[in-house]
């Protein structure tokens, strides 16, 4: 007697590959990603490839998203070690032999170049993460202390390149999985009081130490004219408060309904730099005016409170560091951008999330986004 097996459809073979997807997440992910493609078509449409690039990129991010999303938790907390060990060696070797551009010295020929410190964005929290899962139960200062060395070293190597946005970064992701783990309030508030103390003092002391004459101690120069220059960018407006003043002037110029699409004269008279990176959201904000921005911060937002929803509903300490730590650094990535083009924060080379062009941070935020989805995952099909 014969059997026969009847091959199951395509559909029904391919469909476990997307179950336990968060659709929520993902259609908030999608929704910036067509802003992303709208907003990129306006400011690079005469810049070369700028936009074709930024859809390869993004179907590329897209991709890694659904790849990662297949791996389990656990996997990934098997590479959290290997990935931060070979990260830091990556950085000593860019330290000693690496390739020097522009006096920054961020990158390293291993047959390619490539910039070590963008591997950090992603193995510090996978480090901080698995460290407190072994430490869950029995967590005492000392486990803190460890956790913080093991955030400062790669922080002081990839500062001394120098690259004070990847270090920012960086340091929030470690930090977030810190503060996620148990710090004491005790710790924390004293930090932040002296932060807004050294802000104030700051605000208050700008003209005497934005002097040529004074040094400021552990800080290079360029980096010295970026505060300077934040907090008033009219002493130096053909220099380096170009950027500021024509980011401001480009949001301003948008009102309340902006100027409409393909509409920004800020934009295509080029008087915004960098308008296709960096400074994306102020060719954005000309075109689409408040309300346009008011809808893409509610899209910030929703993805931002999805993660944390995710991150809080995740099984194992892991996870839940880990989830709140990638959802975070995405408001990182967002906030600091923001706040440097609307002149609020320093100018450090931070992109605006799906919105920016750039392959490696696409990259980055589609790992990111896939570790997430697959915390997500994970769980559904637990309890399924």
């Amino acid at each position: 007697m014969s059997v026969v097996l009847e091959r199951p459809p395509l559909w029904r073979r391919v469909l476990p590959v997307f179950s336990g997807f968060d659709l929520p997440l993902l259609l908030g992910l999608v929704v910036l990603g067509g802003i992303g493609l709208v907003t990129m078509y306006s400011a690079g449409y005469d810049h070369g490839t700028r936009f074709v690039d930024h859809g390869r990129n993004m179907l590329l991010a897209l991709f890694i998203l659904f790849a990662v999303a297949q791996v389990p938790p656990q996997k990934l907390m098997r590479v959290a070690v290997p990935l931060y060990t070979v990260g830091v060696a990556l950085l000593v070797a860019t330290a000693l032999f690496g390739v020097t551009k522009k006096g920054a010295t961020r990158w390293l020929n291993v047959g390619i170049v490539i910039q070590p410190s963008e591997l950090l964005k992603l193995a510090m929290p996978l480090m901080l993460a698995w460290w407190f899962q072994k430490r869950e139960g029995q967590l005492r200062t000392l486990d803190f202390i460890v956790a913080g060395l093991l955030l400062l070293v790669p922080v002081g190597l990839v500062v001394k390149q120098p690259d004070l946005g990847t270090a920012i970064l960086i340091l929030s992701g470690g930090l977030y999985v810190i503060y996620f783990a148990g710090l004491s309030w005790k710790l924390i508030l004293p930090v932040l009081l002296a932060g807004a103390i050294a802000v104030a003092a700051l605000v208050m002391s700008g003209d005497r130490i934005c002097q040529d004459d004074v040094k400021w101690p552990a800080m290079r120069d360029y980096q010295k004219h970026r505060v300077c220059t934040l907090l008033d960018p009219t002493t130096d407006p053909l220099g380096k408060g170009f950027h500021i003043i024509q980011g401001m002037i480009a949001i301003g110029s948008g009102g309340p309904t902006g100027k409409g699409f393909m509409k920004g004269t800020q934009t295509h008279l080029e008087f915004i730099p960098e308008r296709t990176t960096d400074f994306v959201f102020a060719a954005y904000a000309e075109e689409f005016g408040l309300m346009g921005t008011l809808g893409l911060i509610a899209c910030f937002t929703f993805v931002l409170a999805r993660g944390l929803v995710i991150a809080a509903q995740a099984p194992t300490a892991f996870t839940r560091l880990l989830g709140g730590a990638l959802t975070m650094s995405f408001f990182t990535y967002a906030m600091v951008n923001m706040g440097m083009v609307s002149g609020i924060l320093p100018v450090v080379g931070i992109p605006l999330p799906f919105i920016s062009y750039g392959g490696t941070a696409m990259v980055t935020l589609g790992l990111a986004m896939g570790m997430l989805m697959s915390i997500a995952r994970s769980r559904r099909l637990m309890q399924s």
